[in-house]
């Protein structure tokens, strides 16, 4: 099954998470009720049946997946003393990652990365608890989300001009590249409906846009 192929291939299951980060499922659950580790970002309800030699067999499974960013945003909330430092340390990140982009010529006019930002980071730090980036950016860490809704920003902003001048493509090529660099490819059946198929594969085939591989260690 194409879904299964692609979790495996870019995701790690709950086990394999515990596994890695040397705690328990009870531990796990409880960072999430304190809401300081985000929750699966997939979850696979199965029932299997199998025949053999033996007879006929069937079990029900449920796999929860999680990105693979999350090892070490678990050995970060474990390095940490209390519940706000684990939230300055998204803060910190993620205002560092952006004003790190805006020193590479990566620059929005929109409030979310300017005077709004605090209210801004709120707001991602709930969409990142319910796993949601761990879905849809590459680490499920501050710095691809941060590049990734910039990006965004920075995308919207020029394709509401009616035409583009050779300055603003370059721009736009840039902020698409960026999107690529950090964007997860999103499993098959969420493809079309995903943002880096609208803001990636058809700004770039509307716009005749170059492919172009971006750093995205930001900090």
């Amino acid at each position: 099954m194409e879904l299964i192929k692609y979790l495996n291939e870019h995701f790690i299951t709950k086990s394999e998470l515990l596994e890695c980060s040397k705690i328990t499922e009870q531990e796990l659950k409880q960072f999430q009720h304190e809401d300081l580790v985000p929750k699966a970002s997939y979850k696979l309800e199965l029932n299997l049946a199998s025949n053999s030699f033996f007879g006929l067999h069937s079990e029900n499974q449920e796999l929860e997946y999680y990105g693979k960013g999350y090892i070490s945003w678990l050995a970060t909330v474990k390095s940490l003393e209390s519940n706000e430092a684990v939230y300055l340390n998204f803060v910190e990140r993620y205002k560092a990652a952006i004003n790190s982009l805006k020193g590479k010529g990566y620059a929005s006019a929109d409030h979310k990365v300017n005077e709004g930002m605090d209210l801004h980071i709120e707001e991602e730090w709930s969409h990142f608890l319910n796993g949601i980036y761990g879905l849809c950016t590459k680490s499920g860490l501050p710095e691809d989300i941060a590049a990734k809704e910039l990006a965004i920003l920075i995308i919207n902003e020029i394709i509401e001009a009616p035409t583009l001048d050779e300055k603003q493509r370059k721009r736009l090529e840039s902020a698409v590249n960026l999107l690529d660099s950090v964007s997860a490819l999103f499993a098959p059946h969420e493809r079309l409906k995903s943002s880096r198929h609208r803001l990636v594969d058809e700004i770039r085939r509307k716009y005749k846009l170059k492919s172009k591989e971006v750093n995205s260690k930001l900090v």
